[in-house]
């Protein structure tokens, strides 16, 4: 038995359930069927209703619990080091390496806000908190990094990563050509960000 089967066979059957959720939800969309989610996790209908209340509430558990791995993966490894500019810029950087994966489909977070239209749908509630705080920790960077008009910049920043992710997870446009940094760079450099 390979490592992942062995590791997928100790899993509870809520975190095989949250797995298939995250995995299904993001390559097919948050549509995807009950059945289908239960099939993947090798779950009953059943179970899966004793563990969630419904399968929004699922949904939302799954992003939820994802949160720490993206936002991580968006920090700069080395903050105390790095100016604003270079962790605002390593954002975008990150940006365009998980683009280059076969499985890229855009950001997870804004592809739910997109797909519910429902802001009070309990995945749109945990998807606006994870984009809120991409946008506070862009404006904090800026401010930081001595920006004119910080909450502008950061507004400016978060159109540039939803539009080139949602581009890219369509896969209309490509993110290892250095089109985001360099409009990136241009912002932070019109913006005064040094």
């Amino acid at each position: 038995m390979a490592t992942t089967e062995k590791a997928s066979a100790k899993a509870t059957p809520r975190d095989r359930l949250l797995d298939a959720a995250a995995r299904l939800s993001y390559r097919d969309g948050v549509s995807v069927g009950v059945e289908a989610l239960c099939r993947a996790a090798g779950v009953s209908k059943r179970s899966m209703y004793q563990l969630f209340d419904s399968k929004d509430a699922m949904l939302a558990a799954s992003l939820e619990r994802r949160i720490p791995g993206y936002e991580d993966r968006l920090a700069h490894p080395d903050p105390g080091s790095a100016t604003p500019r270079e962790r605002i810029l390593y954002v975008f950087e990150q940006l365009a390496l998980t683009s280059r994966d076969a499985d890229f489909h855009g950001c997870p977070y804004l592809a739910v806000l997109v797909e519910l239209k429902d802001p009070e749908h309990p995945a749109s509630v945990v998807a606006r908190g994870v984009k809120e705080r991409l946008a506070a920790r862009l404006r904090a960077e800026a401010e930081q990094g001595g920006a004119r008009d910080p909450e502008l910049l950061a507004r400016q920043l978060v159109l540039v990563f939803d539009g080139a992710s949602a581009r890219a997870g369509a896969g209309v446009e490509r993110l290892d050509d250095g089109l985001v940094t360099a409009t990136v760079t241009a912002l932070l450099d019109a913006g005064g960000v040094h």
